[in-house]
C-alpha cells in the first residue's frame, strides 16, 4: 500500500464541480485506488509508505480524448498560406489540407513515424496526461492506416501512458478518388484488417462537406456495429450537415467540435449518452466564429470533454493545459467543467469507465500540481504547474 497526504483533493466524483477534499488521503494499492477521504480518517489497519505533498492539489490524471499525434511533416505553409486569406476549405480544395499529410504520412517509415510521435506525447505526459487516443486517417490507403494504428500502439509500450485508437479511414477522400468507392473498397476493408490486427478501439469519421455525408459515414458506422467497436464523429465543424443527429442515433460515444450543433442535437445527444467534445485549437486556429452551443449542452445536461485535437494543420495545439484556458476563454466554459472535461468526461468520451475520477475501484492514475485553487489549471495562460505524475500507482 502508498499512502498520498497531506494534500487537497478534487476527485470529480460528484456530477458537477471539483469534489473538492480539503487535507485528504489516498491509498494506492498497486495499480487500484483503494480508499480516499479525509486524512483525519484514514483507517487505522491501513500501513504502507507514506508520501506527503505539502498540501499540493491533487487531481486525476489528465485524459487526451482527441488527437492525430501520428503524421508526417508539417503544414506551416499553410498556416501562412490562411493568414494570407485563404479558407481551410480552399486549401483543402487545392489539393492542401489533410491530403497533403497524407503523402508525408505515407512516405515515412514506422520508425520515423514513431520516433516523431513519442516527442509529442512526451510533451502530454509532462502536463499530466495518462490517456491519449490517437487516430489514423493520414493513411487513406490499407497499407498506411495500418501503419499508423501499429505505431499508435507502439508508443502505449514505449511510454508509460495508455493508448486508445481510432480508425479514421474515413477522414478524406485520396486525390481523384471517387468517395463512394473509396469507403466501399478500401476504408471498410482496412477496417476489417485493423480489426482483426487487434489495432482498434473505436470507430471515427468527418462528416463535412470537404469529407463524407451521413449516408457515407452511415455505411462505415454499420460495419463498426457488426465489429463490436464503439462509434465516434468529426461533426458539424464548418457546417451543419446532420452527422450530430446521425451519431446519435449510433449511439456514438462522442461527437467532436459541434460548432455547428443546434438545440435539437444537443437534445439528441442527451438522450443518446453521447459526449460533446470541444476543440478549441482547431477553433482558433482556423479563425472561426461560430462557437459550440455550450448553454444548450449544459441545458440538457450534454456531457462536455475537451481535447487538443493534436494535428499538423488545423489544431498544431500541443498542450491540454492550453486547450482548457480556450475552452473556457473562447467558448465560456467554467473552469470546473474543462476540468471534468479532461478527465471524467474525456474518460467517458472514450468509453472508459475505470479512470477519470479519485475513487476507490478506479485506476491511480493521478496528477500532482504547483496549485492551491484547481481553477488555476484554466487559468494559467503557457504555465504548465505539474509537480508529479503518478501512472498505474506509480511514483
Amino acid at each position: 500500500m502508498k499512502i498520498i497526504q497531506d494534500i487537497t483533493l478534487a476527485t470529480l466524483a460528484a456530477p458537477t464541480g471539483y469534489g473538492l477534499l480539503p487535507d485528504g488521503a489516498i491509498v494506492l494499492d498497486g495499480e487500484t485506488i483503494h480508499w480516499v477521504g479525509p486524512r483525519a480518517d484514514l483507517p487505522a489497519g491501513i500501513t504502507g509508505e507514506r508520501h506527503g505533498f505539502d498540501g499540493r492539489l491533487v487531481t486525476p490524471a489528465l485524459i487526451d480524448c482527441h488527437t492525430h499525434l501520428v503524421f508526417g511533416g508539417h503544414r506551416a505553409r499553410e498556416f501562412e498560406m490562411r493568414l494570407e486569406g485563404a479558407s481551410y476549405e480552399e486549401i483543402a480544395r487545392a489539393g492542401g489540407g489533410i491530403v497533403s499529410t497524407v503523402s508525408a504520412t505515407r512516405d515515412a517509415s514506422e520508425t520515423a513515424l514513431l520516433a516523431e510521435a513519442l516527442t509529442r506525447v512526451d510533451r502530454l505526459i509532462g502536463e499530466g496526461v495518462g490517456t491519449v487516443e490517437i487516430k489514423s486517417g493520414y493513411g487513406l490507403d490499407h497499407e498506411t492506416e495500418l501503419k499508423m494504428l501499429r505505431v499508435a500502439r507502439a508508443i502505449g509500450r514505449e511510454r508509460p501512458v495508455q493508448v486508445q485508437t481510432s480508425f479514421l479511414g474515413a477522414h478524406a477522400t485520396p486525390a481523384g478518388a471517387d468517395p463512394d468507392i473509396y469507403i466501399d473498397e478500401t476504408c471498410i476493408p482496412a477496417l476489417r484488417a485493423a480489426h482483426g490486427e487487434g489495432l482498434v478501439d473505436a470507430v471515427d469519421g468527418f462528416c463535412e462537406g470537404i469529407a463524407f455525408s451521413p449516408d457515407q459515414i452511415a455505411r462505415v458506422f454499420d460495419v463498426a456495429k457488426t465489429l463490436g467497436l464503439p462509434v465516434k464523429l468529426h461533426a458539424e465543424q464548418l457546417s451543419h450537415l446532420g452527422g450530430t443527429a446521425l451519431a446519435a442515433q449510433h449511439g456514438a460515444i462522442s461527437v467532436d467540435h459541434v460548432e455547428y450543433a443546434t438545440g435539437d442535437d444537443a437534445a439528441a445527444l442527451a438522450r443518446s449518452g453521447t459526449v460533446a467534445v470541444m476543440l478549441p485549437g482547431a477553433f482558433y486556429t482556423l479563425h472561426e466564429t461560430q462557437k459550440p452551443p455550450i448553454e444548450a449542452f449544459r441545458k440538457h445536461g450534454v456531457p462536455m470533454a475537451v481535447a487538443t485535437d493534436w494535428n499538423p494543420g488545423s489544431s498544431p495545439l500541443g498542450s491540454l493545459l492550453l486547450a482548457m484556458n480556450m475552452a473556457a476563454t473562447l467558448f465560456g466554459m467554467t473552469p470546473a467543467e474543462t476540468l471534468a472535461g479532461t478527465t471524467r468526461n474525456a474518460a467517458r468520451a472514450l468509453g472508459l469507465t475505470d479512470r477519470g475520477q479519485i475513487v476507490p475501484g478506479l485506476r491511480a492514475d493521478l496528477a500532482i500540481w504547483d496549485v492551491t485553487d484547481p481553477a488555476e489549471l484554466s487559468y494559467r495562460i503557457g504555465q504548465n504547474p505539474l509537480h508529479k505524475r503518478i501512472f498505474g500507482g506509480a511514483l
